[in-house]
């Protein structure tokens, strides 16, 4: 047993000198040469806070207090190496893995990212990564933010991602990436998960499943649950110059109520919503996605309100300042939407309601200003009268008044019947304003 205890003496011996290393040679000299290092092969400035050398459990080196840029749009509070200690001594070395203690990375940072990846043509340094962690990871983007999210990825024997998982830290959503050749497959599962981007719109299930390649990808399988409706299509999106998206969906009985005031501040509708969007857009970056959003559908309301004006109480009271306030209530509110860069044109407008239907064409700039003509149908003491009604004002506080025509009208029609000429009148307006060629 001499020999063991020896063998025993030894390793204590050789553990305490390894132990006693970072004592005689202090590591954080080595930070300006790594600095100065990184930042060539970057071509951006990055700053160390510390570094240092363990043993336990396994030997592994630290990196502490990482910014990358400038602005420090890329920081990492903490980066641990673990190296394959034998491959050090070999041509390749081996690192066994990678962990990433609260990665925060900027929009721009991401840009600068994509744009490195691309323009680099430099061989691949003789270093094998086995396995990346990341703990705590955010992206900022201009005006929200992704995560605080987990991500695991293996690599295989060339540096490729061989199995990836990203997994929010409050568990609404999960994301894995498989590889298939020279694609990857994509399976995503959200529940009770808002969107990073755009309106703030809560699933309260979302599955989407999909294809990526290096240039793009395509989601020929993606299905939602919201707002007590569903929605089910396709989308594919490219990134080789830019940012491009496009897809189709069939929206399914979707409650309004909730929605609209996340699409749009301040305005109110319910109703149930049926559509068959198309969409497509191009834009530098994520953020200019949805100005640059191209979207056509027909669609279909049931059973709902319009809030902020009475369409029935314009038409009957014929008040030249114009009328705002109120409510329409309908059974059935349909048309053509078109979406372009913020603005809005709603054409082949039907409203259904009882003793009121309407129909007219409705615009909403980018600005959130209204224009456009709404024919109300209203009914008075055994006859109908069809009443033209400009529209004005915002999305927050719409106008509906009378064109010169129809006050003309209905004032005639006053005279001639009092009591119940006026609506007739103002059907003769529409006529009026046929004969002087007028169209507001």
């Amino acid at each position: 047993m001499k020999w063991f205890k020896r063998f025993a003496i030894l390793t204590a011996v050789l553990a305490a000198i390894a132990a006693a290393i970072p004592l005689f040679i202090k590591l954080d000299d080595f930070i300006p040469r790594v600095e100065k290092e990184a930042s060539a092969k970057l071509s951006e400035p990055v700053t160390i806070k510390r570094l240092s050398f363990g043993l336990m459990p396994v030997p592994h080196l630290t990196v502490d207090g990482i910014a990358i840029g400038k602005t420090a749009d890329i920081r990492l509070a903490q980066v641990t190496v673990k190296p394959a200690i034998l491959s050090l001594l070999s041509a390749t070395k081996v690192i066994r893995s990678v962990e990433v203690k609260s990665l925060v990375l900027t929009q721009k940072a991401i840009d600068k990212l994509t744009a490195l990846g691309k323009s680099s043509k430099e061989a691949p340094a003789p270093v094998r990564i086995e396995s990346i962690r990341l703990d705590d990871a955010l992206i900022q983007f201009e005006n929200t933010q992704f995560g605080p999210f987990d991500a695991r990825i293996s690599l295989d024997s060339s540096g490729q991602p061989a199995d990836s998982t990203v997994t929010t830290q409050d568990g609404k959503l999960k994301i894995s990436v498989k590889p298939d050749n020279a694609q990857y497959l994509i399976d995503a599962v959200a529940k009770a998960w808002k969107a990073p981007l755009g309106p703030p719109i809560e699933f309260d299930e979302l599955l989407i499943k999909g294809v990526a390649t290096v240039n793009g990808a395509e989601f020929n399988d993606i299905s939602a649950k919201l707002y007590g409706g569903t929605v089910k299509g396709k989308a594919s999106a490219g990134w080789l110059k830019g940012l491009q998206v496009k897809g189709s969906f069939e929206i399914d009985q979707i409650e309004l109520k909730t929605l609209v005031p996340l699409v749009s501040p301040g305005a109110k509708m319910s109703g149930r919503l049926n559509a068959k969007p198309v969409f497509s857009a191009s834009a530098a970056d994520a953020n200019q996605l949805l100005n640059a959003m191209h979207l056509e559908t027909p669609f279909n309301v049931q059973n709902g309100v319009l809030h902020g004006i009475d369409i029935e109480k314009a038409a009957t009271h014929l008040i030249k300042q114009g009328a705002t306030g109120g409510e329409t209530r309908f059974e059935q509110l349909s048309g053509h939407l078109v979406r372009d860069r913020a603005a809005h044109q709603f054409t082949q407008l039907k409203i259904a309601s009882g003793a009121l239907a309407a129909d007219g064409n409705v615009n909403i700039s980018a600005r959130q200003d209204l224009s456009g003509r709404v024919n109300a149908q209203v009914k008075a003491v055994g006859t109908s009268a069809t009443v033209p009604l400009n529209v004005a004002g915002t999305v927050h506080s719409p106008l509906l008044y009378p064109s010169g025509g129809t006050m003309a009208g209905a004032a005639i029609g006053t005279v001639l019947l009092p009591g119940v000429g006026t609506g007739i009148g103002a059907k003769a307006g529409q006529a009026i304003e046929g004969l002087f060629g007028k169209k507001k």
